[in-house]
């Protein structure tokens, strides 16, 4: 029942910039650590940044600098925000978040994952 829906990807030339998006929708308790993942074709899914529900984020060594991570907890909404793109970003980017739901009489975190959105960047 709950989804997590990604848009914002696309093509862009090396140098620019692009804004991922990541709505929760559906009947959940709260939402914790939010994430944003990448996997480019023939590699594993790798973390790209990550936000709590507090606010504290944390990003790989590759987009420091480059990436914001962000989130609206009034709309369930995950935001990155990718400058200064390179053709190495290239890649299907994953939303993912940890969320609490209420099962019978007890509460589950699980964690639920975007279908995916591409961002090619052209060099």
């Amino acid at each position: 029942q709950v989804q997590l829906v990604e848009s914002g990807g696309g093509l862009v030339q090396a140098g620019g910039s692009l804004r991922l998006s990541c709505a929760a929708s559906g009947s959940f308790i709260s939402i914790h650590t939010m994430s944003w993942y990448r996997q480019a074709p023939g590699k594993q899914r790798d973390l790209v940044a990550s936000i709590t529900s507090g606010g504290n984020t944390d990003y790989a060594d590759a987009v420091k600098g480059r990436f914001t991570i962000s989130r609206d907890n009034a709309k369930n909404t995950v935001y990155l925000q990718m400058n200064s793109l390179k053709p190495e970003d290239t890649a299907a980017y994953y939303c993912n978040a940890r969320i609490a739901t209420k099962e019978a009489m007890a509460v589950s975190l699980n964690i639920y994952w975007g279908q995916g959105t591409q961002v090619t960047v052209s060099s």
